[in-house]
C-alpha cells in the first residue's frame, strides 16, 4: 500500500469516527429507495412538474463542496444523477453529515427534482443518510466534458488489477459491467431457444469417480466420506448420454467444466459449456441447432450480425460454410492426405517441426497438421467435418469410410467454438475405442480418455441414435461482446498468487 493511500485511509477512518460521534450509524440496517435514478432520468419533466419527494440510493462518484452548498454525482445500476445539497434545505445537523461524505461512499438522498441555473437536471436534497462508509479510496478515473457529456479519458486500465479486483473494475468501467449483463442475457436466450425445442435442462455431477467425454487432463480431489480420489468433470457428456439411455429424448446442461491445462487468451481451466443430446437425431440435426443458436442469439440479444473478434470482422449469418478436414488441409498445405498414410504424414510433420509422439497414429497427425496450418485461417463460421476416428472416440464412424467419424467442430475467427457428433451407441465398438484410448495413456498421452465401465454397461441397455453438441459458452460470449480475452467475459478468473 502506498503512503498516500495510508493517509487517505486514515482520514476516512477519522470521518467514520466523527459520524459515530454525531450519533450516525455508518452501516445502518435500513435503507429506503422510492425510485431508481433511471426512472428519474426517463421522466425528468414529469418529476419536476409533480414536485414529488423521492428517495434515491447509490455510490458517490463525484463530490464538490463549497461553504454551505455542495454538489455530488450519485450512481446506481440504472444511471447517474447530480445532487444539489444546501445547508438551507437540509438543516445544520444533516449538512454536517454530508460534509463527512467521500467519493465511493454508498448514500441515500431524499429531495425533489429540479433544473439548476446551468440547465442540469438534479435532485434538490432535503435529507442525506450514510448507508455504507468506504474506507479505501477508489482508483482515480479522470473525466472531461465533451458536448455536455462526461467522457472518461483515463480509465482504470491496469489489466491484471482489473481481473484481481473485479469489483473495482465493475465500479469504474461501465462497459465491463455491460459485458456481464450481456453474458446473462446470452445464457438466458440459449435456454429459451432450447426450451422452445423441447429440451429438458438437467444437472449432472461435478465431482466424478471417473472423468471422460473429452481429451483433457483432469483436476483431482479427495472425497473424504468415500475415501478415494474423485475428479472435477472435464465434460458432462457421459452422464447426459446415460439420461438418453434412461428415456429422456432431449436434455441439456449449462455448467462449469474443469481441465487442468494452460491459460491463454481463449483458454481457462475453469470454463462454462453447454452440452445437449437429442435422441433420433444426428450430426445434421446438431448443425441446425448450432446455427440457430448463434444466429438467433446474435440477432435477438445483440441486435446485429457482424462482430469484431480476434482482429477480424465476423458475419454471423446462415448458412455456415462446411468443409472436410482433409480438403481444408489440402487447400492450405497443397498436400492430399485423404489416404491417411502414416509415413507421409509423419514425414510431413517432421519437415514442419511438428512433434510426432509415439502414441500418435495417422489420424492424430492429420489433426496436428490441421491445427498448425488451417485452424487460424478459418475466419467466417465454418463447420469442419470428417474427423479421424482415432481422435474421436465417442463419435460414430462414417458409413462410407471406417477411418473417419460423423463429427464436426465449428471454427470462427480462427478458434474452435463447438464440437458435435453422431453419437456412438454400439457398446462393443465403444468399449474397443475406450480401450484404445487407455493404451494411448500408457504411451504417455495424459489427455486420452479412460475406460468407463459403468457407461459401457448403460450402453448395453441400448441408446437410440443420438446427436450430441457441446459449445464453449465463454467463447461464444467473447465473440458476441467483441472481447478477445476469455478473462474479459469471466467475472472472477483465476490469477497467479501475488507474494
Amino acid at each position: 500500500m502506498q503512503n498516500n493511500d495510508k493517509q487517505i485511509i486514515g482520514l476516512k477512518k477519522q470521518k467514520l469516527q466523527k459520524l459515530k460521534e454525531l450519533g450516525v450509524n455508518p452501516y445502518p440496517i435500513e435503507s429506503r429507495r422510492s425510485v431508481d435514478i433511471g426512472q428519474l432520468l426517463g421522466d425528468q419533466q414529469g418529476f419536476i412538474d409533480s414536485q414529488e419527494e423521492v428517495t434515491i440510493c447509490g455510490r458517490l462518484r463525484a463530490l464538490r463542496r463549497q461553504g454551505k452548498i455542495g454538489f455530488a454525482d450519485l450512481e446506481d445500476s440504472s444511471g447517474r444523477m447530480q445532487l444539489y445539497v444546501s445547508k438551507q434545505e437540509t438543516g445544520d445537523a444533516n449538512y454536517e453529515v454530508f460534509k463527512l461524505f467521500d467519493l465511493g461512499d454508498i448514500v441515500q438522498a431524499q429531495g425533489v427534482a429540479f433544473v439548476t441555473k446551468t440547465g442540469q437536471f438534479s435532485l434538490k436534497v432535503t435529507n442525506v443518510a450514510m448507508l455504507s462508509k468506504g474506507i479505501r479510496p477508489l482508483p482515480t478515473v479522470k473525466q472531461k466534458e465533451v458536448d455536455g457529456q462526461l467522457v472518461r479519458f483515463d480509465e482504470f486500465a491496469d489489466t491484471e488489477l482489473r481481473y484481481r479486483k473485479r469489483y473495482l473494475d465493475l465500479i469504474l468501467n461501465p462497459d465491463v459491467k455491460q459485458t456481464f449483463v450481456h453474458r446473462a442475457k446470452i445464457v438466458a436466450k440459449i435456454r429459451q431457444i432450447l426450451d422452445e425445442r423441447g429440451f429438458l435442462e438437467v444437472d449432472t455431477p461435478v465431482m466424478q469417480p471417473l472423468y471422460g467425454g473429452a481429451n483433457a487432463k483432469p483436476f483431482t480431489t479427495f472425497y473424504n466420506s468415500l475415501g478415494k480420489d474423485f475428479f472435477l468433470r472435464i465434460a458432462t457428456e457421459l452422464y447426459l448420454k446415460r439420461l438418453i439411455v434412461g428415456g429422456y429424448e432431449k436434455v441439456y446442461e449449462i455448467g462449469k467444466n474443469f481441465r487442468n491445462e494452460g491459460v491463454d487468451r481463449t483458454h481457462n481451466p475453469e470454463f462454462t459449456a453447454i452440452e445437449l443430446y437429442q435422441a433420433y437425431s444426428d450430426l445434421q440435426g446438431m448443425m441446425e441447432i448450432t446455427q440457430e443458436l448463434f444466429v438467433r442469439v446474435a440477432k435477438e440479444v445483440m441486435s446485429k450480425d457482424e462482430f469484431e473478434f480476434n482482429g477480424y470482422k465476423i458475419k454471423v449469418e446462415a448458412p455456415f460454410k462446411k468443409a472436410s478436414m482433409v480438403d481444408l488441409v489440402k487447400e492450405f498445405t497443397g498436400e492430399d492426405f485423404a489416404d491417411l498414410d502414416y509415413e507421409r504424414l509423419a514425414a510431413f510433420c517432421k519437415s514442419k517441426n511438428i512433434e510426432v509422439e509415439a502414441s500418435m497414429g495417422a489420424g492424430a497427425l492429420l489433426a496436428e497438421v490441421f491445427d498448425a496450418f488451417v485452424e487460424e485461417k478459418l475466419v467466417q463460421p465454418t463447420f469442419v467435418v470428417d474427423y479421424p476416428k482415432e481422435i474421436s472416440p465417442l463419435a460414430k464412424q462414417k458409413s462410407d469410410d471406417s477411418r473417419l467419424t460423423d463429427r464436426f467442430e465449428l471454427f470462427i475467427g480462427g478458434k474452435e467454438f463447438a464440437n458435435a457428433f453422431s453419437e456412438l451407441n454400439d457398446p462393443m465398438e465403444q468399449a474397443a475405442r475406450m480401450e484404445d484410448q487407455a493404451k494411448k495413456r500408457e504411451l504417455g498421452d495424459d489427455e486420452a480418455n479412460t475406460v468407463d465401465y459403468d457407461f459401457l454397461e448403460a450402453l448395453e441397455y441400448a441408446m437410440p441414435p443420438t446427436g450430441g453438441l457441446g459449445i464453449g459458452v465463454d467463447r461464444m460470449i467473447m465473440l458476441l461482446t467483441e472481447n478477445d480475452s476469455i478473462r474479459d467475459v469471466m467475472l472472477f478468473p483465476q490469477m497467479r498468487q501475488v507474494k
